[in-house]
């Protein structure tokens, strides 16, 4: 029996992929005006895991999750107390200005993207800050500790929040579409997808955090091979889910490149111009801008391959729009971090 199968559903036998050179200098309105009809092709991969594949995935994410929590120290929670100005304005940075600032741009962008893309985009703005940010914030001459901090608390806050964000912004965009347009809305079950997320993600963080509590010389050898094995059996799961669709990505990555690099850059302009707004020091922003900007799409990823949290008969089976933007974003952020933080490097701090 296969345990990883992908299956890419066409409309009609004798249907076509049109394809468009978006650099040909054909203007710019025709590229934007056959946009969305591209990015449909993207809803026609149909990820298909038998039951095994279904255990292996949960396995997988149970794995990561763990060696996640192992990483996060109880100390890192007391700064909240002993400074907590600037983790205050960035967990709310993350969990509230970030999915509306991209439920905005998902609303702006409406008339040329897909509902599906669209939900990719929330996804990922309910997810929490990747730990990659804590590395780019380290080159970005930023707060560590601040940043150390504000990934610990949003990962722990992530089996609550994320679906809670994920339903509010999610519903309220698929209202908004059905109301405008002929797009059936959709309707996000919450209570199984809370009670599915805090088990495959609650759980693991719990026994983590209770392991690194009371097993700190174990903790400090296993943390950073158990965190290199989670990347491995990731990367390995996105590598065999997405093969057979590269072609279908290929077609459309200038769309996808373009939806995500807008959004991204708000993101990071989110965490930027908040600190600034809100008057912290500017290490603080500088590690603020990284936060906000560096998501853990791969956590979104893997909530998109359980058919658990996204069953598909909710979700008609088509949700590779989601699929396509959150896996880019996971490459995309670490490009646009660097380069982040090598302008940072060279600006000096002058508070």
């Amino acid at each position: 029996m296969k345990i990883w199968a992908v299956r890419v559903v066409k409309k009609g036998t004798n249907s076509q992929t049109k394809h468009l050179n978006p650099l040909n200098p054909c203007g710019c309105g025709r590229v934007l005006f056959i946009m969305k009809e591209q990015l449909e092709a993207l809803n026609t991969v149909i990820l298909n895991f038998g039951e095994g594949g279904m255990m292996i995935v949960n396995i997988i994410l149970a794995f990561v999750m763990f060696g996640v929590a192992l990483g996060i120290k109880t100390e890192t929670f007391k700064k909240v107390f002993t400074s907590p100005k600037s983790v205050i304005v960035g967990v709310l940075l993350q969990w509230v200005a970030l999915p509306a600032v991209t439920f905005a741009i998902a609303l702006a962008l409406s008339p040329l993207i897909t509902p599906m893309v669209a939900l990719g985009m929330i996804l990922v703005a309910s997810c929490p800050g990747g730990n990659i940010s804590n590395f780019i914030s380290s080159l970005s001459k930023g707060n560590i500790e601040l940043s150390v901090s504000m990934t610990a608390i949003t990962t722990a806050a992530a089996p609550v929040v994320t679906p809670i964000n994920f339903y509010v912004w999610g519903t309220l965009y698929s209202n908004i579409i059905a109301v405008h347009s002929d797009i059936p809305r959709l309707v996000i079950p919450f209570m199984p997808m809370l009670e599915q997320i805090l088990l495959l993600l609650g759980v693991p963080i719990v026994l983590g955090l209770i392991f690194a509590h009371y097993f700190p010389n174990a903790t400090k050898k296993i943390t950073k091979p158990a965190q290199v094995i989670s990347i491995l059996l990731f990367l390995g799961m996105v590598i065999v889910s997405f093969s057979q669709n590269f072609q279908i990505f290929l077609d459309n990555i200038f769309y996808v490149f373009f939806i995500v690099l807008l959004h991204n850059a708000a993101a990071l302009g989110t965490g930027y111009f908040g600190g600034k707004l809100a008057k912290v020091p500017q290490a603080d922003r500088r590690s603020l801008t990284v936060e906000v900007g560096i998501q853990n799409s791969g956590l979104g990823l893997i909530l998109l391959f359980n058919t658990a949290i996204f069953p598909p008969e909710i979700w008609h089976g088509h949700y590779g729009g989601m699929l396509f933007i959150t896996a880019w974003w996971g490459i995309w952020h670490i490009i646009s971090g660097l380069t982040v933080a090598y302008m940072f490097r060279r600006t000096p701090i002058e508070e």
